[in-house]
């Protein structure tokens, strides 16, 4: 899997979480990841297929989650991730996706998105175990995002 095919991703995500959240995410590391169970911690699952098949998979501990949904809902608080703070989320993955297809068409890549799937560490049995490219954002006052990109 080469390298290149998370940057899109990389570049959708600092845009969205720069106009939704107001902060100016930093990268860290790219390494390959073995994604599996997590405690505290929910997944964002989305599927690709097109010219490239695979899946998008951001983890996030919750807390983090939870912050940023708040940031999102204009300072409401959430103390769990409910089924709002769930929508909320999902609707995050699904914009830096959306983005990111957007991105890939300008590349001449054409690729379709799936409908997000959020998956909490009590249910993660749903989480495949594979080994994906992956890169830490960092934001400042709330947590960090994990991007894995999944190619096959």
């Amino acid at each position: 899997m080469k390298a290149e095919v998370i940057n899109p991703f990389i570049e959708s995500a600092r845009n969205v979480i720069q106009q939704v959240v107001q902060v100016s995410p930093s990268t860290g590391n790219l390494g390959v990841k073995e994604i599996g169970y997590l405690e505290n911690h929910i997944w964002i699952l989305i599927g690709m297929t097109g010219q490239m098949n695979g899946e998008i998979v951001f983890g996030i501990q919750e807390e983090v989650a939870l912050r940023l949904v708040s940031v999102m809902m204009g300072g409401y608080v959430l103390t769990e991730m409910n089924e709002m703070g769930q929508s909320a989320i999902s609707e995050l993955g699904n914009m830096i996706s959306g983005n990111a297809s957007t991105i890939l068409a300008g590349q001449g890549v054409s690729v379709d998105i799936t409908p997000p799937k959020v998956v909490k560490a009590d249910s993660a049995s749903d989480l495949i175990q594979k080994k994906a490219l992956s890169i830490p954002l960092h934001m400042d006052g709330i947590g960090e995002l994990d991007i894995q990109v999944m190619i096959s």
